[in-house]
């Protein structure tokens, strides 16, 4: 699984004008489903993105993680994630999931960060979104469950 995590201040994600998640302080997460991968890369992404300590304590440093700030997570299917640019100028996505496969490890991965106790939101799944974002820092990680996060 790939994901890019973005610190914001405020994200939500519409589709057909209509906003089906949103989140104030908290991470972005744009999540891809490559098609090696297991419910334990679900379950290892979940617990290592919900850990980072990217957020600022009282000294201005990045040592609290989403919990200590009571942040939320809007998690984001993006299969272009996994796309391959390394020939010619149209991205190749052998390696992303099946869009079967692709659910079954995104809807875990999502009721896993709910089982941490952190406020999930969600776009859906195999549809045209829109996401807005205040990026905040900007922070934005990358993260690969294949490159043990």
């Amino acid at each position: 699984m790939r994901a890019v995590v973005q610190r914001v201040s405020r994200a939500s994600v519409s589709v057909g004008g209509e906003v089906a998640g949103a989140i104030e302080r908290g991470f972005l997460v744009l999540l891809g489903v490559a098609i090696s991968d297991t419910r334990e890369d679900a379950r290892t992404l979940a617990a290592k993105i919900a850990g980072l300590r990217v957020f600022e304590d009282d000294q201005g440093k990045m040592n609290l993680a989403l919990a200590d700030v009571g942040g939320g997570m809007l998690v984001v299917s993006q299969f272009t994630l996994l796309g391959d640019c390394r020939k010619g100028r149209r991205p190749s996505f052998d390696q992303a999931a099946r869009p079967e496969l692709a659910r079954e490890l995104y809807e875990a991965f999502v009721a896993d960060v709910r089982g941490l106790g952190i406020t999930t939101a969600t776009g859906r799944f195999q549809e045209q979104m829109l996401v807005d974002l205040t990026n905040d820092g900007p922070v934005t990680l990358l993260l690969d469950s294949r490159k043990e996060c």
